[in-house]
């Protein structure tokens, strides 16, 4: 969940950062600027758990599901990734003749780090809250 917490937050600062300068222009006593960020910061944060706990759900929903795929996408997706990955190590290291451009190695670096962090994160909340 944290790699979760960090894509969503990214754009979060920036925000946060554009609001406070906004205020700036705005309001005069720094009592003001300070109460008008601090409930902007709460909104996000707010978001963010809001966020994190659909996720949650919908994961808990395809585990109680019926239906194998549902309950097996999770661990599927992060096995073809990490196949992938090692694919892409090899082509790399000049093991198989093949070019693969920068910006699918990127995407793919990107998910992977993604999957990993979501899956295994939210595997180890699973256990905590039981």
């Amino acid at each position: 969940m944290a790699i979760l917490k960090k894509i969503f937050s990214a754009g979060a600062s920036d925000l946060v950062n554009s609001v406070g300068n906004a205020i700036d222009k705005i309001h005069t006593s720094a009592e003001e600027k300070e109460l008008v960020k601090a409930e902007v910061n709460k909104a996000i944060h707010q978001f963010e758990k809001d966020i994190a706990q659909e996720v949650t759900k919908r994961w808990q929903s395809d585990m109680q599901s019926d239906n194998w795929l549902a309950k097996s996408i999770r661990p599927l997706v992060l096995g073809w990734l990490v196949v992938s990955t090692t694919l892409l190590i090899f082509i790399d290291a000049g093991v198989l003749k093949f070019v693969v451009a920068d910006k699918w190695v990127d995407l793919l670096q990107i998910v992977l780090i993604t999957v990993i962090g979501a899956y295994f994160g939210s595997r180890g909340l699973e256990k905590i809250k039981k």
